[in-house]
């Protein structure tokens, strides 16, 4: 019966920890939640957030200086979205292999 309930507790953790975060409700501290934004950042979206909400996500990359496609996307795989809304755009490129052009480095 106590495994039940410590893995139940578990799970609702990892579920929990997992859980999108919205920028247009966010805290300072669930800002600070998603891996690479710090208290600047989060700072630079609270203040554009007092001037109203984000409409989305370019609305988003417009207003926060420091912020492009490349940390959005990152952003949004560890759980931030604007508006219920996933980052569409470029994705974080891939890492090379060492091999380019039939050359290796």
């Amino acid at each position: 019966m106590l495994k039940k309930i410590l893995t139940t507790v578990a799970m609702l953790y990892a579920a929990a920890s997992f859980a999108a975060v919205d920028v247009n409700k966010a805290s300072a501290a669930d800002l600070d939640s998603i891996k690479g934004i710090g208290p600047g950042i989060s700072t630079k979206i609270l203040d554009e957030r007092k001037k109203g909400a984000f409409k989305d996500w370019a609305d988003f990359l417009d207003r926060v200086q420091g912020v492009g496609d490349k940390n959005a996307a990152k952003f949004s795989d560890d759980g931030l979205t604007v508006n219920g809304e996933a980052f569409k755009g470029a994705a974080p490129a891939a890492k090379k292999s060492g091999c380019q052009e039939g050359r290796y480095q």
